[in-house]
């Protein structure tokens, strides 16, 4: 685990970064996969959570959301749309080709069991001083986290800072196969982009200071390219 800014802390889930989850203000976003519960638990004894929040219900996402609501007695938090497959544990009902190997892999390997939501988020709410961003597309109730003060964003999967192929360094797309719309999830991208962030937080790939402002320039890149 990695202190990243005030009260922000990064714990990477799977060698180079390929899987991340954050502790901010005391909220732990997302909790990658079903195995990652023994290092989400590591760093919760050393950074206290109060609750936990899903910016998605995907299976590297939610993985041990189940296991760390019960253990530590903390409510689950996300956006409405994802309230089902948050509850059931179905986490690639919405994946355009949800009957592939890959999605039966995830859902049968990475997926948690489901877990009652106590609260949903929507545009505008805040988690401390986090505000909620909708950002629909890779999902349709995906949600980012973004604190005005010092520009930390967390991106969840709007985008990625890794090939997850390859696992080396750089910005892209989300996977299609992984992607409920592609387009809305780039007018997400560019909304994200106007917010100008200094430390971008995502779900795969390491987490990026934004001085030279590359974030940017790869928004750019993707509305110029249509």
């Amino acid at each position: 685990m990695q202190k990243i800014a005030k009260d922000v802390f990064h714990i990477p889930l799977m060698p180079r970064n390929s899987i991340n989850c954050y502790i901010i203000e005391g909220v732990l976003v997302d909790s990658g996969i079903r195995t990652s519960y023994n290092k989400i638990q590591k760093s919760i004894k050393e950074v206290s959570i109060h609750s936990h929040a899903l910016t998605h219900a995907h299976p590297d996402h939610q993985g041990c959301s189940d296991l760390i609501c019960k253990k530590h007695w903390v409510p689950l938090l996300c956006h409405e749309k994802e309230v089902i497959r948050t509850e059931t544990g179905l986490v690639t009902s919405e994946y355009p080709s949800n009957k592939s190997i890959i999605a039966r892999f995830q859902q049968r390997y990475w997926a948690g069991s489901g877990h009652i939501v106590t609260k949903t988020l929507k545009n505008g709410d805040f988690l401390g001083t986090f505000r909620v961003i909708e950002t629909p597309g890779h999902s349709s109730g995906h949600i980012s986290f973004f604190r005005e003060k010092d520009g930390v964003l967390i991106i969840g999967d709007v985008a990625t800072n890794m090939n997850l192929l390859t696992t080396i360094t750089g910005l892209h797309l989300p996977p299609n196969l992984f992607t409920t719309d592609k387009n809305e999830n780039i007018n997400s991208l560019i909304k994200l982009s106007e917010l100008n962030p200094r430390i971008i937080c995502f779900g795969h790939g390491p987490v990026l200071n934004n001085k030279d402002k590359s974030f940017e320039k790869f928004v750019d890149k993707i509305r110029l390219e249509g």
